[in-house]
């Protein structure tokens, strides 16, 4: 555990703590009257109200449509699925920037829909709700969806002999297995929906804002340090509590049931109600993910002269680009794939050594010890940078890393490490459950004949956790490349990272800067996409929640 609690105290706690007392402890001396100022600002309640607000009937809506997800892709086999399955993960790890762009050019002025029927919903709630659909769809597909695959259908068809009615047998026998896991990804998506900041920026626009949003403007564009910490706090402590919960629901999950060969439980629609069910999903699917994402990729080719590959030509040369960096804009893909790569074996080494740390057990039949009820504290303390503000971590890095030994401000090596805080959550979450089922007496036995204990992981451990560790890399590799919120504070001009080029040209007016947007968003979703398919072929039944 040493080495991911050094991890995170150096490169989260302390910049996270240092941006905090700044603003807090200005001049030597605390100011807490500043919380009930700020707390009690009517303009910062209306932010915490829709911040709430939105995030709940985010939740609903998302659980509402992505269930009926879950149990096609868990429980129907038809033609294409797995790659289905991998291009509607793709909006997940985008980056927030290209997705809000995505919905611009289906929703906003002179989208797809305005010039079809003179429709927009840009710079309306409902742009921002669907948004949130688009990017947390694969959160209850594959959290609920993946545990749904591996329950065993015989309960359910017992219930059905006994008596029971359809809708009676998995009202008393299916859903109340499903709760825990419904209930982890509904906190999963309420987290990432509550801590939304490029999705309510780019199609909410400034009528709307959430705590995410109100942080940036009070640190970046207000430079009030004092109120942005306040508001850190407000959401730290939010963040903490959700993630509390959702601990609870996974430990509920993972000690209550008893699982199955998920490719024993899929079958061919039967029915018509069945293939209502799939034709509705697709719809769905189509509607809601696979049209967002065509009319991003046909922006890109849609040049001044006609469809063509003028915008993605010009990536190439700095000058033809328009000047808006002083290196060719297809250079940042090179350095996406750059710091992505250090970040992943950064993440792998911090996350699996965490994973391994989590998997501490007491003595059989005795419950769980001292070690192991902290351990499981720790698991949920590794998820806080997911729901940490990320302009909070951009910015404490800045002011935190800049003396010997640790003055890494002009080093690129900030950006892998910032990017490896977000890749490690995905790690523990994917390779902890693989760990949990390797049988310890595997490794008493390796130990009895007198292996050293680093030979009987790699004996041991290592065989049965390669494929996890495979996808959790790919996972680690898919989220670094799309992180933004924080590398848009530290990645050098000289070095810009995929999203945060996408971001500079969007905020730059022209049909060139557009165009070079839209063309750089789809490269990057291409990368995610090859990289979630091989995901897929390498997947397993106990690849963890991701």
């Amino acid at each position: 555990m040493a080495v991911p609690l050094g991890f995170f105290g150096l490169f989260f706690g302390y910049p996270v703590a240092a941006i905090t007392a700044r603003g807090l402890h200005p001049d030597g001396a605390w100011q807490f009257a500043r919380i009930g100022d700020v707390l009690g600002d009517p303009d910062v309640l209306n932010v915490l109200w829709f911040t709430v607000w939105q995030a709940a009937a985010s939740t609903g809506l998302t659980l509402a449509l992505a269930l009926p997800g879950a149990y096609v892709f868990a429980r129907l086999d038809f033609p294409g699925k797995q790659v289905l399955r991998a291009v509607v993960t793709v909006p997940f790890v985008l980056p927030t920037v290209v997705a809000g762009s995505a919905f611009l050019a289906l929703l906003g002025r002179g989208g797809l829909l305005d010039e079809l029927w003179g429709v927009r919903l840009d710079t309306t709630v409902w742009a921002i709700l669907l948004a949130h659909v688009f990017f947390n769809y694969a959160v209850v597909v594959r959290t609920v969806g993946g545990l749904w695959a591996q329950l065993d259908p015989r309960q359910e068809e017992a219930a059905r002999v006994l008596g029971a009615g359809r809708f009676a047998a998995w009202r008393r026998v299916t859903l109340p297995a499903l709760g825990p896991a419904v209930a982890g990804a509904a906190l999963m998506v309420f987290l990432f929906t509550f801590t939304s900041f490029g999705a309510v920026q780019i199609v909410g626009g400034p009528r709307y804002a959430t705590l995410e949003v109100e942080i940036y403007r009070q640190t970046a564009q207000l430079l009030d340090l004092p109120t942005a910490a306040v508001l850190t706090l407000t959401q730290f402590a939010a963040v903490a509590s959700l993630l509390a919960v959702h601990a609870w629901t996974v430990r509920r999950r993972e000690s209550a049931l008893r699982l199955v060969d998920a490719s024993h439980t899929a079958h061919r629609p039967r029915g018509v109600g069945q293939w209502a069910l799939l034709v509705g999903v697709l719809t769905v699917i189509a509607l809601l993910i696979l049209l967002p994402l065509a009319v991003l990729v046909e922006r890109s080719f849609s040049g001044p002269d006609g469809y063509g590959f003028a915008f993605y030509e010009v990536l190439a040369s700095a000058e033809e680009s328009g000047g808006t960096f002083i290196v060719a804009p297809l250079d940042a893909l090179w350095n996406s794939l750059q710091y992505a790569a250090v970040a992943t074996v950064i993440a792998l080494v911090v996350g699996g050594l965490a994973a391994a740390a989590l998997t501490v057990r007491g003595p059989r039949g005795e419950g769980p010890t001292r070690t192991g009820r902290l351990v499981r504290g720790f698991d949920a303390l590794l998820m806080l940078p997911l729901g940490t503000s990320a302009v909070t971590v951009g910015f404490g890095f800045l002011i935190t890393l800049d003396e010997p030994p640790l003055d890494l401000r002009a080093s690129w090596f900030l950006v892998p490490l910032a990017q490896a805080l977000v890749g490690v959550p995905f790690v523990v979450r994917t390779m902890l459950p693989v760990l949990r089922a390797v049988d310890d007496r595997l490794r008493e036995a390796a130990t009895v004949l007198g292996a050293s204990p680093l030979r009987a992981w790699r004996e041991v451990d290592f065989p049965l956790v390669r494929r996890a560790l495979l996808i959790a890399a790919g996972f680690a590799f898919a989220v670094s490349l799309g992180e933004f919120g924080a590398t848009v504070f530290i990645a050098r001009p000289d070095n810009p990272t995929l999203p945060v080029a996408v971001a500079r040209f969007l905020g730059r007016a022209g049909e060139l800067n557009y165009g070079q947007a839209m063309a750089l968003s789809t490269i990057l979703m291409v990368v995610c996409a090859a990289a979630l398919l091989a995901l897929e072929r390498l997947r397993t039944n106990r690849s963890g929640e991701f």
